[in-house]
Order: structure tokens, then C-alpha cells, then sequence
């Protein structure tokens, strides 16, 4: 929930605080157009993660997490210091992180089922396709729509495609 009361940082503790999964693309560490600067905001909240990981109670302790890059090893250029990580190259290829997705959590959740690849990827070119025109249908575009709104059509098409049994 947003509440202009609470930092950024707090937010960012608590959702770290709450979530026992990770996912942190090293890869979005590009540059900012206007000042030239890469934005470090993946890296600090892994690291933000990790330390709740280390420090934290028994609960924390048993946090996961699968940090993803665009080379295995490229990560090490600019954050030398998680060397020794097993970290996960994508190529830039969000199939590519679909799948590493899919069987990391496979291997850490608790769920009795996970949907296999092929399908999860039919379901992930669908939303593709359909996204345009349900921006549109949202009174927005792709490229126009904040975060909150994208959340809230994914989760509709989510709930939508889990009805018609096709996820």
C-alpha cells in the first residue's frame, strides 16, 4: 500500500521484512539518461535481502532468493563482493528468465504444483499479446502506464486465464 508517511527505505524494509522470496536482476543497473549514473536499486535491495537472510530471526534465516544477471560472471565487474554467488545468466531473454524463474522456484517453494514451462510460456506470450489492447482498454498504453496500473492488469489477466483454465 502507498502512504506518503512512510520513506521509501521503509517500505523497502518491510517488503523485504515480509517476502521469504527474492528476485533481483542485477541486469537493471543501466544507466539514467538525464545524469549519465547507473541506478544501484536491484544491488541495494539484495542487499537489504541478504542481510535480513544473515541477521535476521529463524523466520528470515529461511529466506531464498535467485539473483539473475545478463552473463554469469558479469555481476563481478561492478560488485565484486558477491563473488562465490551461483548467480543465473538470462541473456537479456525474458523466456530466458521465465524459465529460470519457474525452475528455481521449482526447487525453494513449497507448492505442490508448478505450472511447466511450456505452458507457463504459452500463458506469458498471451499476456504479451494482449497487453496493448488492454491498456488501451484501460484508458492508458504500454509505455504510459505506471506500475500500479500494469499490477492491476496482470492480476486481471491473471484471474481471467485462471478461469478459463488455460494457466
Amino acid at each position: 500500500m502507498d502512504d506518503a508517511s512512510e520513506t521509501r527505505i521503509d517500505k523497502l524494509y518491510r517488503l523485504v521484512e515480509q517476502c521469504r522470496f527474492g528476485i533481483h536482476d542485477l541486469s537493471r543497473t543501466q544507466l539514467d539518461i538525464s545524469n549519465g549514473l547507473p541506478r544501484f536499486n536491484m544491488p541495494l535491495e539484495l542487499g537489504i535481502f541478504l542481510g535480513a537472510k544473515r541477521f535476521g530471526d529463524d523466520q528470515q534465516r529461511q529466506k531464498r532468493c535467485l539473483v539473475l544477471d545478463v552473463e554469469r560472471y558479469r555481476y563481478q565487474k561492478f560488485i565484486s563482493d558477491l563473488a562465490g554467488m551461483d548467480i543465473s545468466a538470462h541473456a537479456g531473454d525474458a523466456r530466458e528468465m521465465v524459465r529460470l524463474t519457474r525452475n528455481w522456484l521449482l526447487t525453494v517453494s513449497r507448492r505442490k504444483s508448478i505450472p511447466t514451462l511450456a505452458r507457463l510460456l504459452d500463458s506469458y506470450d498471451r499476456f504479451v499479446t494482449q497487453l496493448p489492447d488492454m491498456a488501451v482498454d484501460a484508458g492508458s498504453t504500454v509505455e504510459s502506464m505506471v506500475f500500479p496500473d500494469f499490477e492491476r492488469l496482470v492480476l486481471a489477466w491473471t484471474y481471467a486465464e485462471s478461469g478459463s483454465g488455460q494457466t
